[in-house]
C-alpha cells in the first residue's frame, strides 16, 4: 500500500507529518517535492528587503519527516485512471492512494508582455530577482544623477518650453516619462495579498535606500485585497497610501513593454514590474485548478488540496486560496485518507467505505503585512500597529512551530519585531 504526497508546501507539509503517526505501519508514505526545502511561502516577501531571511524561512524536508520517504522530482503528470505519477527525468510511480498538494502558478491570462517583461513572487530565488532589480535601477538611478550634474557640482536644469511642458504634465498624467530626476519607478500588477505585501516592501527598500520612488499598484477589481471584508480592505489601502504608494484599482492591464505597463487608464514607466495578478494549475495538472467538493476528492483514490484545487466546503461555499486555507484542509484529509487506508489493509468485514469527514472552512481572521506595518482581522474587527506587527510574525513563527523548525520560528519573530 503506497500513499503518494505530491508537493511539500503547506498542505503537503502538514499532511504527510499527520500521515505518519495515522496510517497503519505497513502503508508506504512517499512526499514528492523538487525542490529539497519546505517555503514558508507568506514570508517570501520579506527576501526583497531583508535577504538574509531566506535560510530562516527554509527548512529542509530531511528535517521535517521520521517515517516518509522523500524524492526529489518534479512532477509533470497524474494518470489517475493508471494511479501512476510521471516525472520530468522520465520515471513513474504507481500509487494506491495520492494527495496533490502542488500548490499553484502564476496566471498571466494570455495578456501581450506580461509574462515575458514581469517578475513573479513564487520563490526565494522571485523575491531576490525583484531585489535585484529594483536596486539595479537605484543604482542607476544614482549614476544619471550624477551625470546630469555640472563640473562645479551644481544640476543642470532644462527650463526650454519643452522641458517645462514635460514636467507639467508629468505632475497628473501616469503616462509621463520618467523625468531622469533619480526617482525609482516600481509597478507591481494585483492587489491581493501577495501584490499588497509586495509593494509594501519596495516602498520600505526605497526608504532605506533613501532613495525617491514611485510605487503603484495596479488592480483591476474595485479594491485591493478583493477578496475580503470591507473593513478589513478599507484597511489595507489606507496603510498603503500612508506609506506613499499609488493605488489604482479599476485598473485593467492591457500590454507590457520593455519599459511601461499599458493600462485601460494610462500607461505607467516602470524600472521594476513585479506580477501577482492571480494563480492558475500547475503544468502537470494541464494548467487547471478542477473543482473538488467537501471531501477533497478527484476520485476515490487521489484528493486535491490546498492551491492545487478551487474548493467549495460544506457549506457550498468557495473557499479563498490561501496559507490558512491549505493547512486546515490537509488535516481533514489526512484522517480521512487515513481511515481509508485502514479500512482496506485491515480486512474490514464491511463493505462500506468509511465515511469522509467533511472540511468546513473556518478560519480566525486575516493578516498582511504592508512594509513595516501590518492589518489584520480578527472577527469583525481590524487592527494595525504594533499589535498587529506582531500577530504577523507569530502566524510565521507557528507554521514554523509546528513542523519542529523552532530556531527558525525563534529567528523569524525576532527579525520581524526588529
Amino acid at each position: 500500500m503506497r500513499v503518494l504526497v505530491l508537493g511539500a508546501g503547506y498542505a503537503g507539509v502538514t499532511l504527510a507529518r499527520r500521515l505518519e503517526s495515522r496510517l497503519p505501519d505497513g502503508a508506504e508514505l512517499v512526499v514528492v517535492d523538487e525542490d529539497a526545502s519546505h517555503l514558508v511561502l507568506h514570508e517570501v516577501h520579506r527576501v526583497i528587503r531583508r535577504p538574509g531571511l531566506a535560510e530562516t524561512i527554509q527548512v529542509p524536508l530531511e528535517d521535517l519527516f521520521d517515517r516518509a520517504e522523500v524524492r526529489l522530482a518534479r512532477v509533470d503528470g497524474v494518470d489517475r485512471d493508471a494511479r501512476r505519477v510521471s516525472f520530468a527525468d522520465g520515471t513513474t510511480l504507481d500509487y494506491d492512494y495520492a494527495a496533490i498538494c502542488l500548490g499553484s502558478a502564476t496566471a498571466y491570462y494570455g495578456l501581450p508582455g506580461v509574462e515575458e517583461h514581469s517578475l513573479p513572487l513564487k520563490s526565494v530565488a522571485d523575491a531576490e530577482a525583484i531585489r535585484e532589480s529594483f536596486l539595479g535601477a537605484v543604482g542607476a538611478a544614482g549614476r544619471s544623477e550624477a551625470g546630469d550634474s555640472t563640473d562645479d557640482g551644481s544640476i543642470t536644469i532644462d527650463v526650454s518650453d519643452e522641458g517645462a511642458m514635460e514636467a507639467e504634465a508629468g505632475d497628473d498624467d501616469p503616462s509621463a516619462a520618467p523625468a531622469g530626476d533619480g526617482t525609482v519607478s516600481a509597478v507591481v500588477g494585483g492587489a491581493g495579498l501577495s501584490g499588497v505585501q509586495t509593494a509594501g516592501e519596495l516602498a520600505a527598500l526605497a526608504e532605506e535606500e533613501g532613495v525617491e520612488a514611485d510605487v503603484t499598484l495596479v488592480e483591476q477589481l474595485d479594491h485591493v485585497a478583493p477578496n475580503f471584508p470591507k473593513n478589513f480592505r478599507e484597511a489595507v489601502r489606507e496603510a498603503l497610501e500612508t506609506r506613499g504608494i499609488d493605488v489604482r484599482t479599476g485598473t485593467s492591464v492591457e500590454r507590457v513593454t520593455e519599459e511601461a505597463v499599458e493600462t485601460d487608464a494610462g500607461t505607467f514607466a516602470y524600472d521594476t514590474f513585479v506580477w501577482t495578478g492571480g494563480i492558475a494549475g500547475q503544468a502537470a495538472m494541464g494548467g487547471d485548478r478542477p473543482v473538488v467538493r467537501s471531501d477533497l476528492r478527484l476520485d476515490e483514490r487521489t484528493f486535491a488540496v490546498g492551491d492545487a484545487a478551487r474548493v467549495v466546503d460544506a457549506d457550498g461555499e468557495a473557499v479563498p486560496a490561501s496559507a490558512s486555507a491549505a493547512l486546515r484542509e490537509a488535516r481533514t484529509v489526512a484522517d480521512n485518507l487515513a481511515e481509508l487506508v485502514r479500512h482496506e489493509t485491515e480486512g474490514e468485514t464491511t463493505d462500506f467505505a468509511p465515511r469522509m469527514e467533511p472540511y468546513r472552512f473556518e478560519v480566525p481572521g486575516w493578516i498582511v503585512s504592508v512594509g513595516d506595518g501590518a492589518v489584520a482581522q480578527l472577527g469583525p474587527t481590524v487592527v494595525t500597529g504594533s499589535a498587529a506587527k506582531a500577530m504577523k510574525a507569530s502566524v510565521g513563527a507557528g507554521h514554523l512551530s509546528s513542523v519542529g523548525a523552532v530556531k527558525n520560528a525563534v529567528d523569524l519573530v525576532e527579525e520581524e519585531l526588529s
